[in-house]
């Protein structure tokens, strides 16, 4: 197979690269050249946001089975390439979002759920649920519904992360002491490992499949209790996890998502937007998700590699809470209720 990655060197966009080279297929990046793609890809550089940016990409004069494209911005670069690259690709795949959903999802949401309204195929930047909405309609504007796949991803962890939800717990864990952990110890979580959404992304290359797809793993794949145990088994050290109660949390003015990453309280809309949508049309096609703990391990192991601290971008908010804020909730609790056990 022939692939080329619109991207290649982050998160996403590099767990497909990475992929696709361990079956053996023929893969070519373009991208910026601000960060080096593994070893053994052909790299074509520009700009997709310059007026001139695509003019590698033009002259090259290779063809490819399909195309994988990340692009989060201004959806007048998804429509561009896609336009550019109709008749030389096979098929199109788009990395969306589930935040392409019209707020708020009901629990158990599907593909047919409602999408959010005003994105356009040709825009500009605008935020982040209609740009993403904009790629999706650009990708199908140019090659049709057929030879187009929009994979709607939800919470993405492992190696590479490069908006720092997994790897602020790991950090804060090794740091040890007294650890605020949200509960309730048994709070489903759906979240994807970024490298089954990779393989996910080859396989459907692979079956020739299009449409939309939410790609999280299945409802409750692991707890919230059951990360951050694995967090605490993996880094070692005198971290105490301290299990308190939702309204507790959100009483002291705790953000959920964002001051604790992955989690959101029970029973809100969040939950049911963030952790509970309809898989089945993902895993009747091939997902599959590995063990928390197998997820947990590989993204220290990466951290360690590389000193420590993860690679942020710098078009997303800062995630983690202060460790005063912490101390304070805490405090006011009587330290929680020790251990990593319901």
């Amino acid at each position: 197979m022939r692939l080329l990655v619109l991207g290649g060197t982050e998160f996403a966009g590099r767990a497909v690269v990475t992929a696709a080279l361990g079956r053996g297929w023929d893969v070519t990046v373009f991208n910026r050249g601000r960060h080096e793609p593994p070893a053994g890809v052909r790299s074509l550089r520009g700009d997709r946001t310059a007026t001139d940016g695509l003019t590698a990409l033009a002259e090259h004069t290779g063809e490819w089975d399909a195309v994988v494209d990340t692009w989060s911005a201004a959806p007048r670069a998804v429509r561009d390439s896609a336009r550019l690259l109709r008749g030389r690709a096979g098929r199109y795949v788009y990395v969306s979002s589930c935040s392409v959903y019209a707020w708020a999802p009901p629990a158990g949401y599907g593909e047919d759920a409602p999408l959010v309204e005003g994105a356009e195929a040709g825009a500009e930047h605008t935020d982040y649920q209609r740009d993403k909405r904009g790629g999706e309609l650009a990708a199908v504007e140019e090659f049709g519904a057929d030879s187009s796949v929009l994979v709607r991803a939800g919470l993405l962890l492992g190696p590479y992360e490069n908006i720092g939800r997994l790897p602020w717990w790991l950090t804060r864990i090794a740091r040890g002491g007294p650890v605020l952990a949200p509960g309730p110890w048994d709070l489903p979580l759906q979240y994807l490992d970024i490298r089954d959404l990779a393989e996910w992304v080859l396989g459907a290359v692979e079956q020739r499949l299009s449409g939309p797809y939410n790609l999280i793993s299945p409802q409750g794949h692991a707890t919230m209790g059951e990360l951050l145990d694995a967090c605490v088994a993996t880094v070692g050290g005198a971290a105490d996890l301290r299990w308190t109660a939702p309204e507790v949390i959100l009483d002291a003015g705790i953000e959920p998502w964002t001051q604790l990453p992955v989690w959101v309280p029970p029973g809100s809309d969040m939950h049911d937007a963030l952790h509970t949508a309809d898989v089945s049309r993902a895993v009747a096609t091939g997902l599959r998700c590995r063990p928390v703990e197998e997820t947990v391990a590989d993204t220290w192991r990466w951290l360690q590699d590389i000193g420590g601290t993860a690679p942020l971008r710098p078009d997303r908010p800062a995630v983690g809470l202060d460790p005063e804020a912490e101390a304070k909730v805490l405090a006011a609790t009587g330290q929680g209720v020790p251990g990593t056990t319901p």
